[in-house]
């Protein structure tokens, strides 16, 4: 369990760097939002990522907004990086492999590409395990 929120803190240190990025390289809109962390924050934050448990998604519908990302938490912290994926439009969705640095583990993920409907299957090749569902990404969350 411990492996499993050290993966989820990771990722949304990451999705909170990235964001911090974003929000350092975008323009002024010209009105002011304040200077204060809070109310910035709440105006140009990046979404936290969609957690699907591939324990719980088999046969089921993720929907998830063009400008988010998928973390799928495999709730197995031995073979993370095991995972592979067909999808059976690539144009709508993208896998993201996971992955052990040493230091780190990071979750396999799906990255939405355009707005439409794909079958994805995960397959464990440590495993035998495999997962089935239907990716719908949607417009951009404002």
């Amino acid at each position: 369990m411990h492996h499993q929120t050290t993966r989820v803190l990771a990722a949304f240190a990451i999705v909170g760097a990235a964001a911090l990025g974003l929000s350092a390289c975008s323009s002024s809109s010209g009105t002011d939002s304040g200077s204060s962390p809070t109310s910035s924050a709440t105006s140009d934050s990046v979404l936290p990522p969609i957690i699907v448990e591939l324990a719980d998604a088999d046969g089921t519908t993720v929907e998830v907004p063009l400008d988010n990302v998928v973390d799928l938490v495999t709730g197995d912290d031995e073979n993370v990086a095991a995972w592979t994926a067909k999808i059976s439009d690539e144009s709508v969705v993208e896998f993201v492999p996971g992955k052990d640095d040493g230091s780190a583990q990071f979750n396999p993920g799906l990255k939405p590409l355009a707005e439409g409907t794909s079958d994805v299957v995960l397959t464990n090749s440590e495993t035998d395990s495999t997962v089935s569902f239907t990716v719908t990404v949607t417009p951009a969350a404002k």
